[in-house]
């Protein structure tokens, strides 16, 4: 099997060495295109406007100038020249939960990879927050990443549909078991902080605080909540189908005469 990783969060991040160790107890055959610095928050975004810069650090292992998804199109148009068995994007440091699927490079390189015809799954790790620092206990994803993806490549699935997994933010004895989810939703308190440089002149960082919000049970964020590892079927079409019907009926006379 010939198993392509990826990142958002960057070529040295620790969380793609974890999820090349557990590639590594599935496959030998594991190529890494990733991207040369963290591409955090940028969604399923193509580089357009700049050249794409391909780094060879050694055997199987490229760093790309570029987002996620670039690093997905390279791989398959550039470095392996056909595709591979499996992508797996991650270990994203921090959890990809509800509303996050829509702005995370991790989801994107999966969904990238699912366009292009490919099993991608993308897996991440919640962090702990403690004083005012963060952690993130990679030992979770690690310990039973093997195992899980394991059982779950060879289910069968839907053309246009990935697998989203999120590990909880506990030790590992205190894993209270899987949970086949939905996708929640939450709201953030995301805030605008000001600051000044050395010169005095102003400038901003969005700012994540904590979720809020009704947790609702069968739902990834309520899975992790709850110490369980999160296992959420995502896809591509995002056609509401309700809605459609609706519309369909409303428009039934025709709306050109």
């Amino acid at each position: 099997m010939r198993i392509l990783l990826t990142n958002d969060d960057g070529i040295h991040a620790e969380g793609l060495a974890v999820l090349e160790r557990i590639a590594r107890t599935i496959s030998d055959d594991v190529w890494i295109v990733a991207p040369e610095t963290d591409q955090s928050g940028l969604a399923h975004s193509l580089t357009l406007s700049e050249p794409l810069r391909l780094r060879k650090i050694s055997d199987k292992h490229y760093a790309l100038r570029g987002t996620p998804t670039d690093c997905v199109i390279m791989a398959l148009r550039e470095v392996l020249g056909g595709k591979p068995d499996l992508i797996l994007s991650g270990v994203n440091s921090g959890s990809n939960l509800a509303d996050d699927v829509t702005y995370s490079g991790t989801i994107a390189a999966a969904i990238e990879g699912t366009l292009q015809g490919v099993r991608s799954i993308a897996l991440s790790q919640a962090a702990i927050y403690a004083d005012g620092r963060r952690v993130v206990p990679w030992e979770i994803a690690e310990t039973f990443g093997p195992k899980l993806l394991r059982q779950v490549m060879d289910t069968e699935l839907p053309d246009g549909t990935f697998l989203n997994l999120n590990f909880p933010n506990c030790k590992p004895e205190e894993i209270q078991g899987i949970a086949v989810t939905s996708q929640g939703k939450t709201d953030f308190a995301l805030t605008v902080e000001e600051r000044a440089d050395g010169r005095g002149f102003p400038y901003y960082w969005l700012r994540f605080g904590e979720r809020v919000g009704n947790f609702r049970d069968g739902t990834d964020v309520a899975a992790i909540k709850n110490n369980k590892i999160s296992v959420t079927p995502l896809k591509l079409d995002l056609t509401d189908y309700a809605v459609q019907d609706r519309l369909a009926e409303a428009l039934g006379s025709g709306v050109a005469g």
